[in-house]
Protein backbone atom coordinates (compact mmCIF):
# COMPACT_ATOMS: atom_id res chain seq x y z
CA UNK A 1 0.00 0.00 0.00
CA UNK A 2 2.90 2.08 0.70
CA UNK A 3 4.72 1.77 -2.30
CA UNK A 4 1.64 2.47 -4.41
CA UNK A 5 0.71 6.03 -2.40
CA UNK A 6 4.65 6.88 -2.96
CA UNK A 7 3.95 5.60 -6.62
CA UNK A 8 0.89 8.25 -6.49
CA UNK A 9 2.76 11.24 -4.66
CA UNK A 10 5.77 10.87 -7.48
CA UNK A 11 3.11 10.90 -10.54
CA UNK A 12 1.57 13.64 -9.34
CA UNK A 13 4.97 15.97 -8.17
CA UNK A 14 6.08 14.70 -11.49
CA UNK A 15 3.35 16.01 -13.48
CA UNK A 16 3.22 19.36 -11.29
CA UNK A 17 6.80 19.87 -12.23
CA UNK A 18 6.46 19.87 -15.60
CA UNK A 19 3.71 21.88 -15.57
CA UNK A 20 6.34 24.75 -13.91
CA UNK A 21 8.82 23.95 -15.96
CA UNK A 22 6.43 24.26 -19.04
CA UNK A 23 5.49 27.73 -17.40
CA UNK A 24 8.77 29.01 -16.83
CA UNK A 25 9.58 28.21 -20.17
CA UNK A 26 6.93 30.29 -21.28
CA UNK A 27 7.72 32.98 -19.37
CA UNK A 28 11.28 33.28 -20.13
CA UNK A 29 10.89 32.52 -24.05
CA UNK A 30 7.86 34.67 -24.29
CA UNK A 31 10.18 37.69 -22.82
CA UNK A 32 13.31 37.34 -25.83
CA UNK A 33 11.91 39.16 -28.51
CA UNK A 34 13.52 38.09 -32.39
CA UNK A 35 13.22 40.75 -34.82
CA UNK A 36 13.85 43.36 -32.92
CA UNK A 37 14.95 45.61 -35.97
CA UNK A 38 11.71 45.33 -37.14
CA UNK A 39 9.90 48.48 -38.84
CA UNK A 40 6.74 49.79 -38.91
CA UNK A 41 6.36 50.51 -43.05
CA UNK A 42 2.53 51.36 -44.17
CA UNK A 43 2.70 49.24 -47.60
CA UNK A 44 -0.04 46.78 -46.20
CA UNK A 45 -2.27 46.66 -42.99
CA UNK A 46 -2.50 42.94 -41.24
CA UNK A 47 -4.26 43.12 -37.98
CA UNK A 48 -3.17 40.43 -34.68
CA UNK A 49 -6.92 39.41 -33.50
CA UNK A 50 -7.13 37.51 -30.42
CA UNK A 51 -10.45 36.23 -28.25
CA UNK A 52 -7.69 35.90 -24.99
CA UNK A 53 -6.96 32.01 -25.39
CA UNK A 54 -6.52 31.82 -29.23
CA UNK A 55 -4.48 33.72 -32.12
CA UNK A 56 -5.90 34.76 -35.76
CA UNK A 57 -3.71 36.74 -38.14
CA UNK A 58 -6.23 39.29 -40.49
CA UNK A 59 -4.94 39.54 -44.01
CA UNK A 60 -6.75 41.40 -46.46
CA UNK A 61 -8.61 39.39 -49.14
CA UNK A 62 -7.11 40.63 -52.13
CA UNK A 63 -4.16 43.08 -53.18
CA UNK A 64 -1.82 43.15 -55.19
CA UNK A 65 0.48 40.60 -53.65
CA UNK A 66 -2.26 38.04 -52.95
CA UNK A 67 -5.73 37.36 -53.59
CA UNK A 68 -6.73 34.72 -50.79
CA UNK A 69 -9.77 34.05 -53.16
CA UNK A 70 -7.19 31.84 -54.99
CA UNK A 71 -6.95 29.08 -52.51
CA UNK A 72 -10.15 29.95 -50.28
CA UNK A 73 -13.37 31.72 -50.69
CA UNK A 74 -16.01 33.45 -48.90
CA UNK A 75 -18.59 31.08 -50.63
CA UNK A 76 -17.39 28.07 -48.11
CA UNK A 77 -19.13 29.89 -45.77
CA UNK A 78 -22.58 29.26 -44.13
CA UNK A 79 -23.54 32.65 -45.17
CA UNK A 80 -22.19 32.33 -48.60
CA UNK A 81 -21.58 36.42 -48.99
CA UNK A 82 -18.91 37.33 -51.64
CA UNK A 83 -17.40 40.64 -50.76
CA UNK A 84 -15.14 40.83 -47.59
CA UNK A 85 -11.82 43.11 -46.63
CA UNK A 86 -10.13 40.87 -44.25
CA UNK A 87 -9.63 37.40 -43.67
CA UNK A 88 -8.54 36.08 -40.55
CA UNK A 89 -6.62 32.81 -40.44
CA UNK A 90 -5.89 30.38 -37.55
CA UNK A 91 -4.38 27.37 -37.31
CA UNK A 92 -4.97 24.69 -34.22
CA UNK A 93 -6.19 21.19 -33.16
CA UNK A 94 -8.98 19.64 -35.42
CA UNK A 95 -10.89 18.46 -32.30
CA UNK A 96 -10.85 21.78 -30.00
CA UNK A 97 -12.06 23.83 -33.43
CA UNK A 98 -14.71 20.91 -34.50
CA UNK A 99 -15.75 19.51 -31.12
CA UNK A 100 -15.22 22.19 -28.82
CA UNK A 101 -17.77 25.20 -28.96
CA UNK A 102 -17.45 26.14 -25.55
CA UNK A 103 -14.95 25.12 -23.13
CA UNK A 104 -17.41 23.11 -20.98
CA UNK A 105 -17.18 20.58 -23.80
CA UNK A 106 -13.80 19.73 -23.43
CA UNK A 107 -13.20 15.90 -22.86
CA UNK A 108 -9.60 14.31 -21.31
CA UNK A 109 -9.84 12.50 -24.53
CA UNK A 110 -9.51 15.28 -26.76
CA UNK A 111 -7.10 17.61 -24.57
CA UNK A 112 -5.32 14.56 -24.19
CA UNK A 113 -4.67 13.79 -27.79
CA UNK A 114 -4.22 17.64 -28.38
CA UNK A 115 -1.64 17.68 -26.50
CA UNK A 116 0.01 15.08 -27.67
CA UNK A 117 0.28 15.34 -31.05
CA UNK A 118 -1.96 12.91 -31.25
CA UNK A 119 -4.70 14.18 -34.00
CA UNK A 120 -4.92 16.25 -36.99
CA UNK A 121 -5.15 20.14 -37.54
CA UNK A 122 -7.33 22.84 -39.35
CA UNK A 123 -7.02 26.42 -40.59
CA UNK A 124 -10.31 28.11 -39.50
CA UNK A 125 -10.93 31.47 -41.98
CA UNK A 126 -13.35 33.99 -40.64
CA UNK A 127 -14.17 36.62 -43.61
CA UNK A 128 -14.72 40.64 -42.32
CA UNK A 129 -16.11 43.30 -43.62
CA UNK A 130 -14.18 45.89 -41.29
CA UNK A 131 -12.14 45.33 -38.09
CA UNK A 132 -11.72 48.07 -34.89
CA UNK A 133 -8.80 48.30 -33.40
CA UNK A 134 -8.67 47.80 -29.66
CA UNK A 135 -6.66 45.88 -27.08
CA UNK A 136 -7.45 42.30 -28.60
CA UNK A 137 -7.49 43.40 -32.22
CA UNK A 138 -3.71 45.65 -33.29
CA UNK A 139 -3.18 46.58 -36.45
CA UNK A 140 0.37 46.03 -37.95
CA UNK A 141 2.02 48.06 -40.86
CA UNK A 142 4.04 46.12 -42.68
CA UNK A 143 6.64 46.13 -45.85
CA UNK A 144 5.44 44.07 -49.38
CA UNK A 145 8.54 42.32 -48.65
CA UNK A 146 7.34 41.19 -45.31
CA UNK A 147 3.70 40.45 -46.35
CA UNK A 148 5.11 37.96 -49.63
CA UNK A 149 6.66 36.29 -46.79
CA UNK A 150 3.82 35.92 -44.72
CA UNK A 151 1.54 34.90 -47.24
CA UNK A 152 4.36 31.99 -48.31
CA UNK A 153 4.70 30.79 -44.72
CA UNK A 154 0.75 31.02 -43.89
CA UNK A 155 0.04 28.82 -47.70
CA UNK A 156 2.56 25.34 -46.23
CA UNK A 157 0.03 25.28 -43.47
CA UNK A 158 -3.10 24.69 -46.12
CA UNK A 159 -3.73 20.89 -47.42
CA UNK A 160 -4.79 21.65 -51.06
CA UNK A 161 -5.94 19.62 -53.58
CA UNK A 162 -5.80 20.80 -57.46
CA UNK A 163 -4.10 23.88 -56.21
CA UNK A 164 -7.50 24.39 -53.20
CA UNK A 165 -7.58 24.50 -49.93
CA UNK A 166 -9.61 21.63 -49.14
CA UNK A 167 -12.87 22.40 -46.87
CA UNK A 168 -14.03 20.13 -44.20
CA UNK A 169 -17.98 20.02 -43.91
CA UNK A 170 -19.22 20.67 -41.32
CA UNK A 171 -22.16 22.19 -38.96
CA UNK A 172 -19.41 23.69 -36.53
CA UNK A 173 -19.34 26.97 -38.13
CA UNK A 174 -19.08 29.51 -35.38
CA UNK A 175 -21.28 32.18 -37.53
CA UNK A 176 -22.68 32.78 -41.07
CA UNK A 177 -18.88 34.03 -42.20
CA UNK A 178 -16.09 31.09 -41.63
CA UNK A 179 -15.13 28.06 -42.96
CA UNK A 180 -12.21 25.47 -41.84
CA UNK A 181 -10.15 23.78 -43.97
CA UNK A 182 -7.77 20.51 -43.76
CA UNK A 183 -3.91 21.49 -42.57
CA UNK A 184 -0.38 20.27 -42.24
CA UNK A 185 1.57 19.91 -39.38
CA UNK A 186 0.81 18.63 -36.09
CA UNK A 187 -0.44 20.50 -32.67
CA UNK A 188 0.68 19.93 -29.25
CA UNK A 189 1.73 21.71 -25.88
CA UNK A 190 4.92 23.14 -28.01
CA UNK A 191 3.27 23.85 -31.19
CA UNK A 192 -0.20 25.22 -30.02
CA UNK A 193 -2.44 28.14 -31.91
CA UNK A 194 -0.74 30.44 -30.79
CA UNK A 195 2.83 29.28 -31.36
CA UNK A 196 1.91 28.91 -34.71
CA UNK A 197 1.03 32.97 -35.24
CA UNK A 198 4.06 33.54 -33.46
CA UNK A 199 5.80 31.47 -35.45
CA UNK A 200 4.47 33.02 -39.04
CA UNK A 201 5.25 36.37 -37.52
CA UNK A 202 8.80 35.25 -36.77
CA UNK A 203 9.69 33.11 -39.89
CA UNK A 204 8.12 36.21 -41.90
CA UNK A 205 10.37 39.01 -40.14
CA UNK A 206 8.25 40.89 -38.15
CA UNK A 207 8.52 41.28 -34.16
CA UNK A 208 7.76 38.11 -32.10
CA UNK A 209 8.59 35.93 -29.00
CA UNK A 210 11.66 33.71 -29.47
CA UNK A 211 8.58 31.13 -28.46
CA UNK A 212 5.53 31.27 -26.67
CA UNK A 213 2.35 28.87 -26.29
CA UNK A 214 0.25 31.66 -25.20
CA UNK A 215 -2.11 34.46 -27.20
CA UNK A 216 -1.30 37.61 -24.89
CA UNK A 217 2.24 36.89 -25.23
CA UNK A 218 2.37 37.93 -29.03
CA UNK A 219 -0.14 40.67 -28.62
CA UNK A 220 2.34 42.46 -25.81
CA UNK A 221 4.99 43.14 -28.26
CA UNK A 222 2.40 45.18 -30.45
CA UNK A 223 0.40 46.25 -27.63
CA UNK A 224 3.60 48.13 -26.20
CA UNK A 225 4.67 49.72 -29.61
CA UNK A 226 1.46 50.95 -30.50
CA UNK A 227 0.64 52.93 -27.61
Amino acid sequence: MKKIFKYILYTIGSFIALVICYLLAAFIFSNITVNKDFQLTEEVSIYLLSNGVHSDIVVPVKNEIYNWETIISPKDTKGNEQEFEYVALGWGDRGFYLEIPTWADLTPKIALKAGLGLSTTAIHATFYHQLEENEDCIKINISKEEYQKLVNNILRYFKTKENKAILIETDANYGLTDAFYEAEKRYHIFYTCNTWANDMFKKSGLKACLWTPFSKDILNIYQVKSK
